[in-house]
């Protein structure tokens, strides 16, 4: 794009080549080319102006778009990083949910064996209550009979001494 002093300096060679061909003959053609130099001159410095103004639009519209870019690189960025502090506050959690899932479900498994146990248990509690209870009786049964029979042999042995002494009497009333 050319700047204004080049499209001057455009203008000044352009209006040198009509003075030097010959073509201006009289005043009126002199003052015709040179409006008509001079619109040209305008339409050319319009042209320019406006080509200037496309290109510093142009120029902006980049700078917008490398600054948009940038940010949406530090946004993506960012993102990610968002993403891998997520990725790992998760594995963070995860093995301990994962734990205390398979812990529940031990104590569950658990729970299931014990109440059974827990029931055959109470049961064995019971009969061995009743055992108890019923070698505790057999136990005072036996020393009653025990005692009884110590009664028994006592007064037997009472009774077999009294008769060995009447016996005895006896014999020695004999003799």
């Amino acid at each position: 794009m050319a700047t204004p002093k080049q499209m001057w300096e455009q203008q000044q060679s352009q209006m040198q080549r009509v003075k030097n061909s010959g073509v201006i003959s009289s005043n009126v053609n002199v003052s015709q080319l040179i409006k008509d130099d001079q619109e040209e001159e305008m339409a050319r410095s319009a042209l320019a102006l406006f080509r200037a103004k496309e290109e510093e639009i142009e120029r902006k519209k980049m700078e917008v778009r490398d600054k948009v870019q940038s940010y949406m690189g530090r946004v993506e960025e960012a993102t990610r990083r968002l993403a891998d502090i997520r990725e790992e506050l998760d594995a963070l959690i995860d093995p301990m949910r994962k734990e205390v899932a398979i812990l529940r479900k031990k104590i569950d498994n658990v729970n299931r064996e014990l109440k059974p146990l827990g029931q055959s248990c109470q049961k064995k509690e019971r009969e061995y209550k009743e055992a108890l209870e019923a070698f505790n009786d057999k136990n005072k049964e036996k020393a009653q009979l025990v005692s009884k029979l110590m009664e028994l042999v006592s007064e037997s042995e009472r009774l077999r001494m009294k008769k060995l002494e009447e016996l005895s009497k006896n014999i020695e009333t004999l003799r």
